[in-house]
């Protein structure tokens, strides 16, 4: 893994040298290298001077894990995010599954959130809540809520989410916590570098059957490449994941960052291509 995303950096420094000129770089500002989605375990609001939309296609891998993308846990998921105008800020998403005895399954989601405090300017402190609803790969439904913070300046930025998740099924937890956080600070023109944790289904402190199987955490180095005046912007984030806390029971089909991990602990790595429709 370490040698995995030490050529991810040496690709994504060079991809950036190769993507701008020298007289942009020497011109460069937060507004043109700002990336609408820079982590990828956290969701930041757009603000009235970032208002693009957006498509973007993730991946993902896991070593030792289990769910609908089979046993090496190959994920795929396609996300849109816009600008709705008055600090909100649509996100969802759309994943595909490939089962074990076959067959084709789905999840999807999809949030509203809008910054209470900030939300007008790209620098400085945000801090918003959202509600939205999802359908996971059981086609189970549930309510989202979200509360979302970010510090942006020109160097650096900081992001976190807290999540609770509430399933309408009888065999599912009253409720689910998951939270995240990211950093990055800014190594070139248009390449930060940074890390990001999260803990996922973190009830599983206090409740021994909790229903995604226990309490997991992450945390890893994480990289995001947007070049100047580019439609595209690139992430990168992984790192091991190890369970905090156990439960007996089978783990769920709950749409989740972090996928159930079959035995001991594990690691995941996860790269986004982000497209604004609207140039830089």
């Amino acid at each position: 893994m370490k040698k995995f995303l030490l050529l991810a950096v040496l690709f994504l420094i060079t991809l950036n040298g190769m993507a701008q000129k020298p007289e942009a770089v020497q011109t460069t500002n937060l507004q043109s290298t700002i990336s609408a989605q820079p982590f990828l375990f956290s969701i930041n609001t757009l603000t009235d001077e970032n208002p693009r939309w957006n498509l973007h296609y993730s991946g993902s891998y896991g070593e030792r894990t289990q769910g609908q993308f089979g046993y090496n846990g190959l994920g795929q998921q396609f996300g849109v995010k816009g600008y709705l105008g008055s600090k909100f800020t649509l996100y969802g998403t759309a994943a595909v599954g490939f089962a074990h005895g076959g067959g084709v399954t789905s999840a999807q989601q999809v949030e509203v959130i809008r910054d209470l405090i900030g939300g007008k300017e790209l620098t400085g402190f945000r801090f918003g809540a959202g509600l939205g609803v999802s359908r996971d790969w059981s086609n189970v439904k549930s309510a989202i809520s979200r509360f979302t913070a970010s510090y942006d300046k020109t160097n650096w930025r900081l992001a976190g989410n807290l999540r609770f998740e509430k399933a309408f099924d009888s065999s599912r937890d009253k409720l689910d916590f998951i939270t995240s956080l990211g950093f990055q600070h800014r190594i070139a023109p248009a390449l930060y570098i940074g890390f990001e944790a999260i803990g996922q289904d973190l009830e599983g402190f206090w409740d021994k059957d909790e229903a995604e199987g226990g309490a997991k955490l992450m945390v890893g180095p994480s990289i995001n490449l947007s070049p100047t005046h580019s439609k595209l912007s690139f992430s990168l984030a992984g790192g091991p994941v190890f369970y905090a806390t156990r439960s007996q029971i089978i783990p769920s089909e709950a749409i989740r960052e972090i996928t159930s991990l079959a035995s001991g602990n594990g690691y995941t790595i996860r790269a986004l291509v982000n497209f604004n429709f609207r140039n830089k």
